[in-house]
Protein backbone atom coordinates (compact mmCIF):
# COMPACT_ATOMS: atom_id res chain seq x y z
CA UNK A 1 0.00 0.00 0.00
CA UNK A 2 2.80 2.47 0.77
CA UNK A 3 4.19 1.67 -2.03
CA UNK A 4 1.35 2.66 -4.03
CA UNK A 5 1.24 5.93 -2.27
CA UNK A 6 4.57 7.21 -3.23
CA UNK A 7 3.98 5.84 -6.72
CA UNK A 8 1.15 8.10 -6.78
CA UNK A 9 3.03 11.44 -5.07
CA UNK A 10 5.89 11.11 -6.82
CA UNK A 11 7.62 12.65 -10.10
CA UNK A 12 6.50 10.28 -12.41
CA UNK A 13 3.89 8.72 -10.74
CA UNK A 14 0.08 8.08 -11.17
CA UNK A 15 -1.53 11.24 -10.15
CA UNK A 16 1.01 13.50 -12.27
CA UNK A 17 0.52 11.08 -15.59
CA UNK A 18 -3.74 11.37 -14.70
CA UNK A 19 -3.23 15.25 -14.59
CA UNK A 20 -2.01 15.40 -18.02
CA UNK A 21 -3.87 12.53 -19.75
CA UNK A 22 -7.42 13.27 -18.06
CA UNK A 23 -8.05 16.36 -20.07
CA UNK A 24 -6.54 14.20 -23.21
CA UNK A 25 -8.58 10.83 -22.22
CA UNK A 26 -11.83 13.43 -22.09
CA UNK A 27 -10.77 14.75 -25.20
CA UNK A 28 -10.56 11.69 -27.33
CA UNK A 29 -13.58 10.78 -25.71
CA UNK A 30 -15.46 13.25 -27.32
CA UNK A 31 -13.70 12.84 -30.77
CA UNK A 32 -15.00 8.92 -30.19
CA UNK A 33 -18.56 10.35 -29.18
CA UNK A 34 -18.55 12.49 -32.43
CA UNK A 35 -17.20 9.40 -34.63
CA UNK A 36 -19.49 6.59 -32.62
CA UNK A 37 -22.45 8.73 -33.05
CA UNK A 38 -21.78 9.70 -36.41
CA UNK A 39 -21.77 6.01 -37.27
CA UNK A 40 -24.74 5.19 -35.88
CA UNK A 41 -26.67 7.90 -37.65
CA UNK A 42 -25.50 6.30 -40.91
CA UNK A 43 -26.72 2.98 -39.55
CA UNK A 44 -30.07 4.52 -39.23
CA UNK A 45 -29.93 5.96 -42.56
CA UNK A 46 -28.96 3.00 -44.92
CA UNK A 47 -27.00 -0.24 -44.81
CA UNK A 48 -25.14 0.97 -47.90
CA UNK A 49 -23.81 4.17 -45.73
CA UNK A 50 -22.67 2.25 -43.25
CA UNK A 51 -20.95 0.09 -45.37
CA UNK A 52 -19.47 3.06 -47.10
CA UNK A 53 -18.55 5.08 -44.00
CA UNK A 54 -15.51 3.01 -42.82
CA UNK A 55 -13.69 2.52 -46.23
CA UNK A 56 -14.14 5.93 -47.20
CA UNK A 57 -13.44 6.88 -43.46
CA UNK A 58 -10.20 5.09 -43.21
CA UNK A 59 -8.84 5.65 -46.91
CA UNK A 60 -9.10 9.35 -46.24
CA UNK A 61 -7.69 9.35 -43.06
CA UNK A 62 -4.94 7.09 -44.00
CA UNK A 63 -3.52 9.68 -46.40
CA UNK A 64 -3.97 12.39 -44.23
CA UNK A 65 -2.30 10.83 -41.07
CA UNK A 66 0.87 11.27 -42.75
CA UNK A 67 1.54 14.43 -42.69
CA UNK A 68 -1.15 14.55 -39.41
CA UNK A 69 1.37 12.38 -37.91
CA UNK A 70 4.61 14.44 -39.29
CA UNK A 71 2.71 18.11 -38.19
CA UNK A 72 1.58 16.24 -34.90
CA UNK A 73 5.14 15.65 -33.98
CA UNK A 74 5.50 18.91 -32.67
CA UNK A 75 3.98 17.66 -29.57
CA UNK A 76 7.02 15.97 -28.93
CA UNK A 77 9.34 19.75 -29.72
CA UNK A 78 6.68 21.74 -27.54
CA UNK A 79 7.30 19.23 -24.67
CA UNK A 80 11.47 18.60 -24.67
CA UNK A 81 11.71 22.57 -25.40
CA UNK A 82 9.60 23.03 -22.45
CA UNK A 83 11.95 20.89 -20.36
CA UNK A 84 14.40 22.63 -21.20
CA UNK A 85 13.00 25.92 -20.68
CA UNK A 86 13.61 26.97 -23.92
CA UNK A 87 10.00 28.78 -24.20
CA UNK A 88 11.02 31.26 -27.04
CA UNK A 89 11.36 28.60 -29.36
CA UNK A 90 7.95 26.44 -28.90
CA UNK A 91 6.11 29.02 -31.29
CA UNK A 92 8.61 28.48 -34.20
CA UNK A 93 8.25 24.57 -33.65
CA UNK A 94 4.18 25.38 -33.77
CA UNK A 95 4.41 26.97 -37.48
CA UNK A 96 6.83 24.49 -38.42
CA UNK A 97 3.64 21.97 -37.91
CA UNK A 98 1.45 24.70 -39.72
CA UNK A 99 3.55 24.79 -42.64
CA UNK A 100 3.35 20.79 -43.24
CA UNK A 101 -0.14 20.28 -42.36
CA UNK A 102 -1.02 23.23 -44.61
CA UNK A 103 1.54 21.60 -47.55
CA UNK A 104 -0.42 18.25 -46.32
CA UNK A 105 -4.04 19.28 -47.18
CA UNK A 106 -3.40 20.62 -50.87
CA UNK A 107 -1.50 17.20 -51.91
CA UNK A 108 -4.71 15.53 -50.10
CA UNK A 109 -6.99 17.90 -52.62
CA UNK A 110 -5.15 16.42 -55.59
CA UNK A 111 -6.44 13.02 -54.84
CA UNK A 112 -9.81 13.95 -55.60
CA UNK A 113 -10.18 12.72 -59.13
CA UNK A 114 -9.02 9.79 -58.69
CA UNK A 115 -11.65 8.08 -56.07
CA UNK A 116 -14.13 6.89 -58.36
CA UNK A 117 -11.48 4.51 -60.04
CA UNK A 118 -10.11 3.85 -57.10
CA UNK A 119 -13.35 2.55 -55.07
CA UNK A 120 -14.23 0.81 -58.61
CA UNK A 121 -10.75 -1.61 -58.16
CA UNK A 122 -11.96 -2.15 -54.51
CA UNK A 123 -15.29 -4.02 -56.35
CA UNK A 124 -17.75 -2.96 -53.49
CA UNK A 125 -21.54 -2.97 -54.41
CA UNK A 126 -22.12 0.04 -56.65
CA UNK A 127 -24.18 1.29 -54.38
CA UNK A 128 -21.75 1.39 -51.65
CA UNK A 129 -18.76 2.40 -54.39
CA UNK A 130 -20.88 5.58 -54.90
CA UNK A 131 -21.34 6.16 -51.33
CA UNK A 132 -17.78 5.72 -50.88
CA UNK A 133 -16.41 8.01 -53.28
CA UNK A 134 -18.81 11.05 -52.58
CA UNK A 135 -17.82 10.47 -48.75
CA UNK A 136 -14.01 10.83 -49.31
CA UNK A 137 -14.02 13.20 -52.26
CA UNK A 138 -16.15 15.45 -49.15
CA UNK A 139 -13.64 14.75 -46.31
CA UNK A 140 -10.55 15.14 -49.22
CA UNK A 141 -11.51 19.34 -48.42
CA UNK A 142 -11.08 19.18 -44.78
CA UNK A 143 -7.88 17.44 -44.53
CA UNK A 144 -5.56 20.30 -44.00
CA UNK A 145 -7.87 22.15 -41.16
CA UNK A 146 -7.64 18.39 -39.01
CA UNK A 147 -4.15 18.35 -39.29
CA UNK A 148 -3.13 21.96 -38.90
CA UNK A 149 -5.63 21.69 -35.65
CA UNK A 150 -3.75 18.22 -34.28
CA UNK A 151 -1.04 20.16 -34.66
CA UNK A 152 -2.11 23.07 -32.66
CA UNK A 153 -3.31 21.26 -29.93
CA UNK A 154 0.51 20.47 -29.18
CA UNK A 155 1.23 23.48 -28.02
CA UNK A 156 -1.27 22.40 -24.91
CA UNK A 157 -0.17 19.06 -25.10
CA UNK A 158 3.36 19.64 -24.62
CA UNK A 159 3.35 21.71 -22.45
CA UNK A 160 0.90 19.23 -19.62
CA UNK A 161 -1.74 22.15 -20.33
CA UNK A 162 -4.36 19.88 -21.98
CA UNK A 163 -7.21 21.18 -20.71
CA UNK A 164 -7.67 23.88 -23.52
CA UNK A 165 -7.46 20.71 -25.91
CA UNK A 166 -10.18 19.28 -24.59
CA UNK A 167 -12.49 22.58 -24.62
CA UNK A 168 -11.74 22.77 -27.93
CA UNK A 169 -12.31 19.07 -28.83
CA UNK A 170 -15.68 19.14 -27.03
CA UNK A 171 -17.06 22.40 -28.82
CA UNK A 172 -15.85 20.79 -32.17
CA UNK A 173 -17.93 17.26 -31.44
CA UNK A 174 -20.64 19.64 -30.55
CA UNK A 175 -21.18 21.21 -34.26
CA UNK A 176 -20.61 17.85 -35.88
CA UNK A 177 -22.63 16.24 -34.35
CA UNK A 178 -25.46 18.96 -34.75
CA UNK A 179 -24.83 19.32 -38.03
CA UNK A 180 -24.41 15.51 -38.46
CA UNK A 181 -28.34 15.20 -37.54
CA UNK A 182 -29.20 17.99 -39.60
CA UNK A 183 -27.47 17.28 -42.86
CA UNK A 184 -28.19 13.39 -42.77
CA UNK A 185 -31.88 13.12 -41.55
CA UNK A 186 -32.49 16.77 -43.53
CA UNK A 187 -33.75 18.17 -40.48
CA UNK A 188 -34.76 21.70 -39.39
CA UNK A 189 -34.97 23.39 -42.91
CA UNK A 190 -31.59 21.46 -44.03
CA UNK A 191 -31.50 19.51 -47.14
CA UNK A 192 -31.40 15.16 -46.47
CA UNK A 193 -27.87 14.88 -48.10
CA UNK A 194 -26.97 11.11 -46.42
CA UNK A 195 -23.45 10.14 -46.41
CA UNK A 196 -22.43 13.61 -47.81
CA UNK A 197 -24.22 15.42 -45.27
CA UNK A 198 -21.93 13.60 -42.85
CA UNK A 199 -18.95 14.54 -44.64
CA UNK A 200 -19.47 18.29 -44.77
CA UNK A 201 -20.31 18.31 -41.02
CA UNK A 202 -16.83 16.73 -40.46
CA UNK A 203 -15.40 19.46 -42.68
CA UNK A 204 -16.89 22.07 -41.40
CA UNK A 205 -16.19 21.12 -37.72
CA UNK A 206 -12.53 20.63 -38.84
CA UNK A 207 -12.25 24.39 -39.74
CA UNK A 208 -14.12 25.47 -36.21
CA UNK A 209 -11.48 23.32 -34.71
CA UNK A 210 -8.61 25.40 -36.14
CA UNK A 211 -10.03 28.46 -35.74
CA UNK A 212 -10.71 28.01 -31.87
CA UNK A 213 -6.95 27.00 -31.60
CA UNK A 214 -5.66 30.10 -34.02
CA UNK A 215 -7.62 32.35 -31.47
CA UNK A 216 -5.91 31.26 -28.22
CA UNK A 217 -2.87 31.45 -29.36
CA UNK A 218 -2.93 34.90 -30.38
CA UNK A 219 -3.18 36.01 -27.18
CA UNK A 220 -1.07 38.77 -26.03
CA UNK A 221 0.78 36.32 -23.11
CA UNK A 222 1.23 33.22 -25.42
CA UNK A 223 3.07 35.43 -27.89
CA UNK A 224 5.11 37.20 -25.51
CA UNK A 225 6.26 34.15 -23.52
CA UNK A 226 6.42 31.86 -26.25
CA UNK A 227 6.50 33.58 -29.67
CA UNK A 228 3.39 31.94 -31.05
CA UNK A 229 3.05 34.94 -33.62
CA UNK A 230 6.71 36.16 -33.50
CA UNK A 231 8.06 32.70 -34.29
CA UNK A 232 5.66 32.47 -37.53
CA UNK A 233 8.53 32.38 -40.50
CA UNK A 234 9.49 29.48 -42.28
CA UNK A 235 12.70 28.05 -40.31
CA UNK A 236 14.98 25.96 -42.56
CA UNK A 237 16.55 23.90 -39.43
CA UNK A 238 13.59 23.53 -37.47
CA UNK A 239 11.37 22.53 -40.38
CA UNK A 240 13.97 19.98 -41.81
CA UNK A 241 14.64 18.94 -37.74
CA UNK A 242 10.58 18.67 -37.40
CA UNK A 243 10.71 16.21 -40.83
CA UNK A 244 13.66 14.41 -40.04
CA UNK A 245 11.74 12.95 -36.32
CA UNK A 246 8.24 14.17 -37.30
CA UNK A 247 8.23 12.32 -40.93
CA UNK A 248 8.94 8.43 -39.75
CA UNK A 249 6.39 9.31 -37.41
CA UNK A 250 3.41 10.09 -39.86
CA UNK A 251 4.68 7.11 -41.90
CA UNK A 252 4.25 4.87 -39.30
CA UNK A 253 0.82 6.77 -38.42
CA UNK A 254 -0.08 6.61 -42.32
CA UNK A 255 0.85 2.39 -42.36
CA UNK A 256 -1.21 1.76 -39.54
CA UNK A 257 -4.28 3.54 -40.76
CA UNK A 258 -3.64 1.91 -44.16
CA UNK A 259 -2.90 -1.26 -42.76
CA UNK A 260 -6.67 -1.37 -41.49
CA UNK A 261 -7.62 0.59 -44.35
CA UNK A 262 -6.51 -2.60 -46.48
CA UNK A 263 -8.02 -5.31 -43.78
CA UNK A 264 -11.91 -3.53 -44.32
CA UNK A 265 -11.95 -3.07 -47.98
CA UNK A 266 -10.50 -6.82 -47.88
CA UNK A 267 -12.99 -7.84 -45.72
CA UNK A 268 -15.55 -5.68 -47.76
CA UNK A 269 -15.22 -9.07 -50.29
CA UNK A 270 -16.84 -10.92 -48.36
CA UNK A 271 -20.32 -8.89 -48.46
CA UNK A 272 -21.83 -6.33 -46.47
CA UNK A 273 -22.62 -7.99 -43.53
CA UNK A 274 -18.94 -9.14 -42.67
CA UNK A 275 -18.29 -5.43 -43.77
CA UNK A 276 -20.53 -3.84 -41.78
CA UNK A 277 -20.31 -6.32 -38.49
CA UNK A 278 -16.08 -5.28 -38.91
CA UNK A 279 -16.97 -1.73 -38.71
CA UNK A 280 -19.52 -1.76 -35.84
CA UNK A 281 -16.30 -3.87 -34.07
CA UNK A 282 -14.14 -1.07 -34.85
CA UNK A 283 -16.29 1.89 -33.90
CA UNK A 284 -17.39 -0.22 -30.60
CA UNK A 285 -13.29 -0.52 -29.94
CA UNK A 286 -12.61 2.94 -31.00
CA UNK A 287 -14.87 4.58 -28.26
CA UNK A 288 -13.11 2.63 -25.57
CA UNK A 289 -9.39 3.21 -27.37
CA UNK A 290 -9.74 6.46 -27.87
CA UNK A 291 -9.30 7.61 -24.22
CA UNK A 292 -6.46 4.93 -24.35
CA UNK A 293 -4.41 6.92 -26.79
CA UNK A 294 -5.10 9.96 -24.41
CA UNK A 295 -3.05 8.71 -21.66
CA UNK A 296 -0.15 7.64 -24.33
CA UNK A 297 0.20 11.04 -25.36
CA UNK A 298 0.25 11.95 -21.96
CA UNK A 299 3.71 9.36 -21.44
CA UNK A 300 4.79 10.95 -24.83
CA UNK A 301 4.87 14.11 -23.19
CA UNK A 302 6.02 13.93 -20.01
CA UNK A 303 9.00 11.32 -21.89
CA UNK A 304 9.47 14.16 -23.51
CA UNK A 305 9.36 17.10 -20.53
CA UNK A 306 11.64 14.78 -18.55
CA UNK A 307 14.14 14.22 -20.93
CA UNK A 308 14.44 17.51 -22.18
CA UNK A 309 15.24 18.84 -18.41
CA UNK A 310 17.72 15.45 -18.32
CA UNK A 311 15.54 13.41 -16.18
CA UNK A 312 15.80 10.33 -17.78
CA UNK A 313 14.76 8.52 -14.92
CA UNK A 314 11.54 10.40 -14.01
CA UNK A 315 10.67 9.96 -17.57
CA UNK A 316 11.00 5.88 -17.14
CA UNK A 317 8.79 6.32 -13.72
CA UNK A 318 6.25 8.02 -15.94
CA UNK A 319 6.06 5.42 -18.61
CA UNK A 320 5.31 2.49 -16.35
CA UNK A 321 2.83 4.97 -14.00
CA UNK A 322 0.89 4.86 -17.79
CA UNK A 323 1.00 1.33 -18.66
CA UNK A 324 -0.67 0.35 -15.07
CA UNK A 325 -3.25 2.92 -15.33
CA UNK A 326 -4.04 1.73 -19.03
CA UNK A 327 -3.78 -2.11 -18.67
CA UNK A 328 -6.45 -1.92 -15.97
CA UNK A 329 -8.63 0.59 -17.76
CA UNK A 330 -8.53 -2.32 -20.46
CA UNK A 331 -8.60 -5.40 -18.86
CA UNK A 332 -12.22 -4.08 -17.68
CA UNK A 333 -12.91 -2.95 -20.77
CA UNK A 334 -12.31 -6.69 -22.49
CA UNK A 335 -13.89 -8.19 -19.53
CA UNK A 336 -17.22 -6.03 -20.81
CA UNK A 337 -16.67 -7.38 -24.26
CA UNK A 338 -16.85 -10.51 -23.66
CA UNK A 339 -19.45 -10.73 -20.77
CA UNK A 340 -21.88 -8.39 -22.14
CA UNK A 341 -21.26 -8.29 -25.58
CA UNK A 342 -25.04 -6.87 -26.37
CA UNK A 343 -24.81 -3.66 -24.64
CA UNK A 344 -22.31 -2.72 -27.44
CA UNK A 345 -23.68 -3.62 -30.71
CA UNK A 346 -27.24 -3.21 -29.63
CA UNK A 347 -27.14 1.30 -29.99
CA UNK A 348 -26.36 0.00 -34.41
CA UNK A 349 -29.53 -1.96 -34.33
CA UNK A 350 -32.42 0.49 -33.08
CA UNK A 351 -33.51 1.57 -35.95
CA UNK A 352 -31.96 -0.72 -38.65
CA UNK A 353 -33.70 -3.45 -40.52
CA UNK A 354 -34.08 -6.21 -38.47
CA UNK A 355 -33.79 -8.73 -41.05
CA UNK A 356 -31.07 -7.22 -42.59
CA UNK A 357 -29.25 -6.88 -39.09
CA UNK A 358 -29.83 -10.08 -37.83
CA UNK A 359 -26.67 -11.78 -39.55
CA UNK A 360 -24.35 -8.64 -39.11
CA UNK A 361 -25.44 -8.73 -35.32
CA UNK A 362 -24.09 -12.10 -34.75
CA UNK A 363 -21.28 -11.19 -36.65
CA UNK A 364 -20.26 -8.31 -34.50
CA UNK A 365 -20.64 -10.38 -31.12
CA UNK A 366 -17.88 -12.86 -32.31
CA UNK A 367 -15.91 -9.60 -33.15
CA UNK A 368 -15.59 -8.25 -29.98
CA UNK A 369 -14.14 -11.49 -29.16
CA UNK A 370 -11.11 -10.82 -31.07
CA UNK A 371 -11.07 -7.11 -29.92
CA UNK A 372 -11.09 -8.39 -26.21
CA UNK A 373 -8.01 -10.08 -26.65
CA UNK A 374 -6.13 -7.57 -28.98
CA UNK A 375 -6.80 -4.13 -26.82
CA UNK A 376 -5.41 -5.89 -23.63
CA UNK A 377 -2.08 -6.34 -25.62
CA UNK A 378 -2.68 -2.93 -27.75
CA UNK A 379 -1.94 -0.91 -24.37
CA UNK A 380 1.96 -2.12 -24.88
CA UNK A 381 1.78 -1.07 -28.00
CA UNK A 382 0.17 2.52 -27.56
CA UNK A 383 2.23 2.94 -24.13
CA UNK A 384 5.49 2.04 -25.00
CA UNK A 385 5.64 3.02 -28.93
CA UNK A 386 4.60 6.26 -27.44
CA UNK A 387 7.28 6.07 -24.79
CA UNK A 388 10.04 5.46 -27.78
CA UNK A 389 8.42 8.05 -29.85
CA UNK A 390 8.53 11.03 -26.95
CA UNK A 391 11.92 10.77 -26.89
CA UNK A 392 12.94 10.54 -30.61
CA UNK A 393 13.15 6.98 -32.10
CA UNK A 394 10.62 7.20 -34.61
CA UNK A 395 12.99 5.64 -37.47
CA UNK A 396 12.81 2.54 -35.52
CA UNK A 397 8.92 2.39 -34.78
CA UNK A 398 8.49 3.40 -38.41
CA UNK A 399 10.69 0.25 -39.32
CA UNK A 400 8.77 -2.23 -37.44
CA UNK A 401 5.19 -0.80 -38.27
CA UNK A 402 6.65 -1.26 -41.83
CA UNK A 403 7.44 -5.38 -41.40
CA UNK A 404 4.90 -6.02 -39.29
CA UNK A 405 2.01 -4.12 -41.02
CA UNK A 406 3.11 -5.95 -44.20
CA UNK A 407 4.13 -9.47 -43.47
CA UNK A 408 1.99 -9.99 -40.21
CA UNK A 409 -1.24 -8.70 -40.98
CA UNK A 410 -2.13 -7.19 -44.52
CA UNK A 411 -0.41 -10.21 -47.20
CA UNK A 412 -1.72 -12.79 -44.71
CA UNK A 413 -5.16 -11.28 -44.92
CA UNK A 414 -5.19 -10.90 -48.22
CA UNK A 415 -4.34 -14.79 -48.82
CA UNK A 416 -6.76 -15.75 -46.08
CA UNK A 417 -9.76 -13.73 -47.71
CA UNK A 418 -8.74 -13.47 -51.42
CA UNK A 419 -6.45 -16.74 -52.90
CA UNK A 420 -7.76 -19.12 -49.76
CA UNK A 421 -11.04 -17.76 -49.19
CA UNK A 422 -11.11 -18.96 -45.54
CA UNK A 423 -13.23 -15.80 -44.13
CA UNK A 424 -14.27 -13.39 -41.98
CA UNK A 425 -12.43 -15.10 -39.10
CA UNK A 426 -9.38 -16.57 -40.22
CA UNK A 427 -9.15 -12.39 -41.07
CA UNK A 428 -9.37 -11.26 -37.39
CA UNK A 429 -6.89 -13.70 -36.27
CA UNK A 430 -4.12 -11.93 -38.11
CA UNK A 431 -5.10 -8.63 -37.18
CA UNK A 432 -5.15 -9.86 -33.43
CA UNK A 433 -1.89 -11.17 -34.26
CA UNK A 434 -0.75 -7.66 -35.33
CA UNK A 435 -1.00 -5.83 -32.72
CA UNK A 436 -0.01 -8.52 -30.14
CA UNK A 437 3.55 -8.73 -32.03
CA UNK A 438 3.52 -4.90 -32.28
CA UNK A 439 3.21 -4.56 -28.23
CA UNK A 440 5.67 -7.17 -27.66
CA UNK A 441 8.72 -5.48 -30.10
CA UNK A 442 7.99 -1.83 -28.64
CA UNK A 443 8.24 -3.30 -24.92
CA UNK A 444 11.66 -4.96 -25.82
CA UNK A 445 12.82 -1.59 -27.68
CA UNK A 446 11.90 0.53 -24.40
CA UNK A 447 13.59 -2.17 -21.88
CA UNK A 448 16.59 -2.10 -24.14
CA UNK A 449 17.14 1.91 -22.91
CA UNK A 450 18.34 3.30 -25.97
CA UNK A 451 15.82 6.29 -25.61
CA UNK A 452 17.24 7.61 -22.38
CA UNK A 453 20.14 9.28 -24.64
CA UNK A 454 17.78 10.78 -27.43
CA UNK A 455 17.08 14.19 -27.70
CA UNK A 456 14.65 16.03 -31.11
CA UNK A 457 15.54 19.19 -30.23
CA UNK A 458 18.94 21.49 -30.87
CA UNK A 459 21.88 22.23 -28.00
CA UNK A 460 21.52 25.88 -27.25
CA UNK A 461 24.26 27.03 -29.29
CA UNK A 462 22.79 25.33 -32.28
CA UNK A 463 19.99 27.60 -32.26
CA UNK A 464 20.29 29.98 -34.90
CA UNK A 465 19.91 34.08 -34.06
CA UNK A 466 18.17 35.18 -37.12
CA UNK A 467 17.89 32.56 -39.72
CA UNK A 468 14.53 33.74 -41.53
CA UNK A 469 13.99 31.89 -45.08
CA UNK A 470 13.64 33.97 -48.32
CA UNK A 471 10.02 33.89 -47.49
CA UNK A 472 10.61 35.41 -44.05
CA UNK A 473 12.76 38.27 -45.55
CA UNK A 474 10.15 38.97 -48.48
CA UNK A 475 7.97 39.36 -45.56
CA UNK A 476 9.88 41.30 -43.29
CA UNK A 477 10.50 43.96 -46.38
Amino acid sequence: MQHLKNRWRSEGGYREVLVVAIPLILSTATWSVQHFVDRMFLTWYSPEAIAAAMPAGMLNFSMVSIFMGTAGYVTTFVAQYYGAERYDRIGPALWQGVYVSFLGGLAIVCAIPFAEPVFRLVGHSPLVQQNEVAYFQILCLGAGAYSASYALSGFFSGRGKTWPVLWVNAATTVVNLVLDYALIFGRWGFPELGIKGAGIATVVAGVFSLLMFFAILCSRSNNNTFHTIKGWRLERDLFVRLLRYGFPSGVQFFLEMAGFTAFVLLVGRLGIASLAATNIAFNINTLAFMPMIGCGIAVSVLVGQYLGGEKPDRAQSAVYSGFHLTLAYMLSIAAAYVLVPDVFVAPFALRADPKEFSEIYGYSIILLRFVAVYSVFDTMNIVFCSAIKGAGDTRYVMLVTVVLSVFVFVMPVYLAVVVFEFGLMVAWVFATAYIISLGFIFYLRFLGGKWRAMRVIERREEVPMLKPTKLGRVAKL
